[in-house]
């Protein structure tokens, strides 16, 4: 094996080989930006010198990761895999599975073929009546054909709570038995991702007017939950609301700024709904003065963009549904997640794509996100991955507002704080608004206006 792998990628190769030695399944967890493709290419060289393969197929979720396995498996093979002659194999999305044709399916038969599937949790099922259509072809044409298979994922669950293809589980729990586990924790401690930060922004004086009849009646909310649980606003309203969006930049825009002083090359993503909520939020990073790049599955040679802005020093770039997982861009290191997707495998998969660590300094990642309740839950369940901790709750008085930090240690002074959260209250300079308290207004429809004040408030997570 090479020995720039990383301590995980050495030994989970090795823990594969031995396990493919009873069962030719082998199911690998690794956090996004961790390393699988590297890992998954590496143990395919290992398995071609010893002769127990003839050739590798690997599938995957989009062409952007399609690309990136091509470019690994190269590499480190310093052979093609792109199914050509003289390929020592081929790479596909789990979409273009079903339009291989029977030719393609009889390479199991005829050579001893190792599988790779990348984020596996995409495909559902165990049995062809409780499956997807993509899991549907791993069961009919490759759990029992292939010498031996890798399913990787850094998010390992689905959203349906249907089983995984190839995936085994426990009973009567029900829990998915990983044959190898490298989490976001160990990841963080060998200095492989970067520690997350996630930021939460809220208001704390929402005001709702309705016009009822010949009277309007205002409604002032403490918090974006509560205008979210009592009033007909929606989630995907305030994702088009200018000073909610206005807020949310500023505040990614300030951090990527400030982290471009010492790494002039670092990126910034912002995750947006719909091409029209793209082109909006561009609009408004650019008369910020920041230049950026827009990409969509609308976007011409969407694929060349987002290679070019992966070797530039462009600073940020505005998707909807293109970088969401599988995408290697190292130098992104700051997001603002501004997608209606409300999922905790969407949300994890967002994260992932600032975790991965281009240098040995830069060692934080920003994620910026709304006080949704469900946004919310997920980023303080972020704390799932540090089993074995407990909870304590210390209480910190500080000028001019106070702060609640939660910790998440075994208690102790010298081990605290695997997990932090606090929260204060912006000042208005910070905020990008002068000292008046003036109310932006926003009409929602022809019965409704909706205003925040300039007292925006943060949360603050971090998992160290």
């Amino acid at each position: 094996m090479t020995k720039s792998l990383r301590e995980w990628q050495r030994e989970c190769i090795e823990t594969a080989l031995e396990h493919y030695r009873g069962n030719p399944h082998f199911f690998c967890q690794a956090t996004p930006g961790s390393g699988k493709t590297r890992m998954a290419a590496e143990l395919a060289k290992v398995l071609l010198e010893r002769n127990e393969i003839d050739l590798i197929l690997c599938f995957a979720p989009s062409r952007q990761v399609v690309d990136g396995f091509r470019r690994t498996f190269a590499e480190v093979l310093g052979r093609r895999l792109d199914g050509l002659i003289g390929a020592v194999g081929a790479v596909c999305t789990y979409q273009g599975m079903e339009y291989r044709d029977e030719a393609f399916w009889r390479l199991f038969d005829e050579h001893r073929i190792f599988a790779v599937f990348d984020e596996i949790h995409h495909c559902a099922g165990h049995d062809a009546l409780l499956s997807n259509a993509w899991g549907q072809q791993i069961i009919q044409r490759v759990q029992d054909r292939a010498a031996c298979t890798l399913a990787l994922s850094g998010t390992p669950w689905r959203s349906d709570q249907k089983a995984i293809a190839l995936a085994r589980y426990s009973t009567p729990e029900a829990n998915l038995i990983c044959d190898y586990r490298y989490g976001l924790p160990e990841a963080i401690a060998d200095q492989v991702c970067r520690s997350p930060r996630i930021v939460i922004l809220d208001n704390q004086m929402v005001r709702f007017s309705e016009a009822v009849a010949s009277e309007n009646t205002v409604t002032i909310f403490p918090n974006i939950a509560r205008l979210l649980a009592d009033s007909p606003v929606s989630y995907e309203d305030l994702l088009c609301h200018e000073d909610i969006l206005k807020q949310l930049l500023l505040l990614g825009c300030n951090k990527l700024n400030s982290i471009r002083e010492v790494k002039p090359d670092a990126g910034g993503l912002v995750v947006a709904t719909n091409i029209e909520h793209a082109h909006q939020i561009a609009a408004m990073l650019r008369h910020q003065g920041e230049m950026c790049q827009v990409v969509t599955n609308k976007t011409p040679n969407a694929q060349q963009v987002i290679n070019d802005f992966r070797y530039s020093s462009c600073p940020w770039i505005v998707a909807v549904g293109m970088i969401s997982e599988g995408t290697d861009i190292p130098r992104l290191q700051v997001c603002c997640h501004l997608s209606r997707i409300r999922t905790e495998l969407y949300y994890r998969q967002v994260l992932g794509r600032i975790l991965r660590r281009s240098t040995t300094t830069d060692n934080e990642a920003w994620l910026y996100v709304l006080a949704e309740p469900t946004l919310q839950q997920f980023s303080e369940r972020v704390a799932d991955d540090l089993p074995d901790s407990h909870a304590v709750l210390s209480l910190v008085r500080g000028a001019p507002s106070d702060s609640v930090s939660y910790e998440f240690g075994s208690g102790d002074a010298e081990s605290r704080s695997d997990l932090e959260i606090g929260f204060g209250l912006m000042h208005p300079d910070q905020a990008g608004h002068s000292s008046s308290a003036s109310l932006k207004d926003f009409v929602i429809g022809p019965a409704y206006e909706l205003s925040f004040s300039q007292h925006y408030r943060t949360q603050l997570l971090r998992v160290c």
